[in-house]
């Protein structure tokens, strides 16, 4: 027996000596209303990193209690033992078996997991991706690099991930397609399922099949191929195609329903480490809490260590502040707007005025003709008002076009549903205030249209001055050319950050409203086509963009660091608008810094930045330790032992934007890479945030090499006795021929 193997065999048998005094007194309580899944973190083993996977589980096992045999999953407490994204593992266990493991030498933590929730035919051409010039043909369309996804599967037939015209993955790819081998190709090179918390009960694993449809319309939006002949019920007809069409792609199913075990996303994370990819997306969240706490941000830490870049979803619960989620500083936090095509159907009131809306249903049989018209709270019941289930049986909606309000804990279909179920023939969709002009195209139920929150004001006082109003829809099909675009949806997670307020988050924006994307079901019934694709909004279709532009970056600049083409992405950001203007929020008013962080994400620029602000894995550890976090605490999130004996504080990291909390003054460091032509000078213009004067020294940067490094510092001094405020600016590094901006927000307090 080889020297490990014994040395571990020896830890489980002494383990065994050690717990089974215990183990009469723990089988009682081992009933499944006291079994739970906890993340449990220790030790790595003699500080050992070349542990084999064999080794690791049996030395996970020997913290684990002893419990009689028995073939039931839930008498078998090992779920699993993690390799590359933590030092740990998941089991499910009792609070009594929790505390007798914390007595054991090496353990670290153990906390119950959390629950993570999953948060086109034009996006790539509103991004200025065009197939037969510019980035988009120099990067090879993501040729080469492996995007992983974690989410809830795939449908691998879907012609979006056909294989035709991809080259194989590179040699360096370690996964496995679970499969047919008809449905794995080129392009879906990986697939794998890992249910084993969500389906504790059971020991059968789940194939990586979606049954959802959020992985596949994320996976698509990534790096789906070319599909022609596109369309939503003959909406938006065009080409489907993903940021990436020429990566491979690798699925890790992580969610079973509306729910995402956090031990099953880690088993999902380690393995795409494991694996081999490039790009990590994750269109999934969960609320704030200290980074050490948040295994998605201790798994993504590993990742980045690996030289992986990771995209995540800000959240979906905006517009109110300090609700982003996945803010780590090594992850790309991507909030969502639009992009400037709308699916348009316009509600015509009877005395002439019209309100433009958005539905991707639109019926080519339904008249344009005026129906009566009726407020569904009209009865005074806040639940007809919102349409709710059964609402609607003491409000005359028959053969009525009938106005529902938006919001009420109650999805935007099943509004249209109620309506529909109560004899109503039509409906209009009504915001309420917070979510302002954002409105979805949907595949509703029956002709719709959703119009925004001062067209609902209007059309509710036109019903309340006439005893016989009317209303009819008319559908407009595809527009294109909204010169506002881009426009933060109020959906769209906003900052500051809770778990440290130093850190701007989001990082940046991309098409996250209404997005079109393959899909595994028809939506009009039609078993026979293959042609299905689906409109969806959220942070979840703007993480995948991300992530498909990291793909094309990564392809273009395969040597650059996660952090190196964050910072590109970062910099070379759009602050306006199609129009020129600043870029807005749902309120038609210009958006702030926490609900855009550096802007609109510009592929093109991002490929050609100038100068980057790189910072390595270990550069994070003073940053951790100025957080205040323990050196157990930063331990767990660097993977190794760690002794904080260097602090610094949350704005002197090298990131690419600045958030200071300003008494009377503050200085910061910063240090630029320069990517772009050898022989360069940079000098530096500043747009000050109100109530600050902002210094920078040196004021000229230059440079005679590619790789060259140069280092500037920023000082930050209040002007003003305003106090408990935000303000915004920015600071730009101008060239000959790049612009390099750094936003800057300032807390005076």
């Amino acid at each position: 027996m080889a020297l490990p193997t014994l040395f571990y065999a020896l830890i489980a048998v002494f383990s065994l000596l050690s717990t089974i005094a215990l183990a009469d007194e723990l089988r009682p309580t081992v009933e499944k209303g006291n079994l739970e899944t906890y993340i449990v973190h220790v030790k790595k083993p003699d500080g050992r990193l070349d542990v084999q996977l064999d080794d690791m589980k049996s030395y996970h096992q020997s913290f684990l209690p002893v419990r009689t045999a028995d073939s039931s999953a839930d008498r078998q407490p090992l779920l699993y033992s993690y390799r590359n994204v933590i030092s740990g593992f998941s089991a499910r266990l009792t609070a009594d078996e929790v505390e007798a493991m914390k007595e054991k030498d090496g353990f670290i933590s153990a906390r119950p997991e959390r629950m993570y929730h999953p948060l086109t035919t034009h996006s790539p051409d509103f991004l200025g991706l065009h197939q037969e010039m510019g980035f988009w043909k120099k990067s090879n369309f993501g040729k080469g690099v492996i995007v992983g996804v974690l989410d809830t599967g795939i449908f691998p037939s879907h012609p979006s991930f056909s294989g035709e015209d991809m080259p194989p993955p590179p040699a360096k790819w370690k996964g496995k397609c679970k499969f047919k081998a008809t449905e794995c190709n080129n392009k879906l090179i990986g697939a794998r399922s890992f249910n084993l918390a969500a389906n504790a009960s059971s020991l059968e694993v789940e194939t990586p099949l979606d049954d959802d449809g959020h992985g596949t319309h994320t996976a698509s939006t990534a790096a789906g191929g070319f599909v022609h002949n596109a369309s939503v019920l003959g909406n938006a007809y065009g080409t489907a195609v993903g940021i990436a069409p020429q990566a491979h792609l690798a699925i890790y199913k992580v969610c079973f329903g509306p729910d995402c075990p956090e031990s099953d996303i880690l088993a999902g994370l380690d393995a795409a480490v494991e694996d081999g990819v490039d790009v990590l997306s994750i269109s999934l969240g969960e609320d704030s809490t200290p980074f050490y706490n948040d295994n998605l941000a201790v798994g993504s830490f590993a990742a980045v260590q690996k030289g992986i870049f990771v995209s995540c979803a800000g959240g979906n619960s905006g517009p109110s502040e300090q609700t982003i989620t996945n803010e780590a500083r090594w992850i790309l936090t991507v909030g969502a707007s639009t992009i400037d095509r709308s699916i348009r159907a316009t509600a015509k009131l009877g005395d002439g005025q019209e309100f433009d809306g958005e539905s991707v249903f639109q019926p080519k049989d339904f008249p344009p003709t005026l129906l009566p018209l009726v407020y569904a709270g009209s009865n005074g019941k806040q639940d007809s008002a919102f349409c709710a289930n059964g609402s609607l049986s003491s409000v005359d909606v028959k053969g009525k076009v009938v106005l529902c309000d938006r919001g009420g804990g109650i999805a935007r279909l099943d509004k249209g549903r109620e309506v529909k179920n109560a004899g109503g023939a039509a409906m209009i969709l009504a915001n309420q205030q917070s979510d302002g002009f954002s409105t979805s195209a949907d595949a509703h139920v029956l002709p719709a249209t959703h119009v925004a929150y001062s067209s609902g004001l209007k059309i509710k006082a036109y019903i309340n001055s006439t005893s016989s109003p009317m209303a009819a829809i008319l559908f407009k099909g595809t527009v294109i050319g909204d010169p506002l675009a881009p426009i933060v949806a109020s959906l769209s997670s906003r900052g500051p950050s809770l778990a440290t307020p130093g850190i701007l988050k989001p990082d940046i924006i991309g098409p996250g409203v209404n997005i079109i994307a393959a899909w595994p079901f028809p939506l009009d019934g039609s078993t026979n086509s293959k042609l299905t694709f689906n409109v969806e909004s959220g942070t979840s279709m703007s993480c995948p963009h991300l992530s498909g532009v990291a793909a094309l970056l990564k392809s273009a600049h395969p040597y650059w660091s996660p952090a190196a083409i964050k910072s590109a992405i970062m910099t070379t950001a759009d602050i306006v608008n199609i129009k020129g203007t600043s870029i807005v929020d749902e309120r038609l008013t210009p958006a702030d810094i926490f609900a855009t962080g550096a802007g609109h994400v510009n592929p093109s620029k991002a490929n050609d930045p100038g100068l980057v602000y790189d910072i390595a894995a270990d550069d994070y550890i003073p940053y951790l330790c100025g957080l205040g976090y323990t050196d157990e605490q930063v331990g767990i999130i660097a993977h190794k032992s760690v002794h904080c004996t260097s602090k610094i504080p949350e704005g002197q990291l090298n990131y690419p934007s600045f958030s200071a909390t300003l008494g009377s003054s503050q200085t910061f460091t910063r240090t630029v890479t320069n990517v772009g032509e050898a022989v360069s000078y940079y000098t530096v213009k500043i747009v000050e945030p109100q109530g600050v004067r902002i210094s920078v020294e040196p004021q000229k940067l230059s440079f005679t090499s590619v790789g060259e490094k140069a280092t500037y510092s920023v000082t930050f001094r209040r002007s003003s006795n305003i106090t408990n405020t935000f303000s915004q600016g920015y600071l730009l590094w101008v060239s000959s021929k790049h612009a390099v901006r750094s936003v800057i927000s300032v807390k005076l307090i």
